[in-house]
């Protein structure tokens, strides 16, 4: 009779989660993996497979509470949408998901140091970085039905400048660099959306 297993296999992607946005994915190995979720190897393969297959389900597991929280501060909900935008790409720089300052956010993060070197992992980036172009892409729509956003505005335009701003930002955070000076870009990159 199999023995039962004497960890929570979701707290186990949780901290893994943890420890793969804290590092990188190239530099965890599978004893690093092992002392955080305090497994041996063997259980961590017969649990997970391999450090790969961890990985996928931390990412997947990162994706599905990141993306609930931007889905919630995106609700405009009777609020301007510029404020909604400006709160939320001000969130996105201010340590979301219970990070660390400096941290970023693990999908952009995995997404510069993997590329499109892992379909598995692409596919899930390119998923994640979809629903946020969603998201902004309908409160525009929004916007510009209710006469917040000029009526010619360019949503597509507009939805991969402040998507690209987005992801710059994240990287800036990662990299330390002053919040004065990001929320200024996020001011600045909301001006767009003013009518000409």
């Amino acid at each position: 009779m199999a023995r039962p297993r004497q960890f929570d296999e979701q707290d186990a992607v949780v901290r893994a989660t943890d420890l793969f946005w804290r590092r990188g994915y190239n530099a965890t190995s599978v004893r690093d993996l092992g002392a955080e979720l305090k497994l041996t190897p063997s259980s961590l393969y017969r649990t997970f497979t391999d450090k790969h297959t961890l990985f996928l389900r931390a990412l997947d597991h990162y994706r599905a509470t990141d993306s609930a929280e931007a889905e919630r501060r995106l609700d405009a909900a009777g609020r301007p949408v510029r404020q909604v935008l400006r709160d939320w790409m001000l969130w996105l720089v201010s340590c979301p998901s219970g990070g660390e300052p400096g941290r970023g956010c693990f999908v952009v993060n995995t997404a510069t140091e993997l590329g499109t070197a892992d379909d598995q992992v692409r596919q899930r980036t390119e998923a994640a970085f979809e629903v946020t172009r969603q998201a902004v892409r309908s409160l525009l729509h929004q916007g510009r039905r209710n006469g917040e956003l000029p009526s010619d505005l360019d949503v597509d335009a507009a939805v991969e400048l402040l998507f690209t701003t987005v992801l710059g930002l994240r990287v800036r955070e990662r990299a330390g660099h002053d919040p004065a000076r990001l929320a200024a870009t996020i001011d600045a990159a909301l001006r767009t959306l003013d009518p000409a």
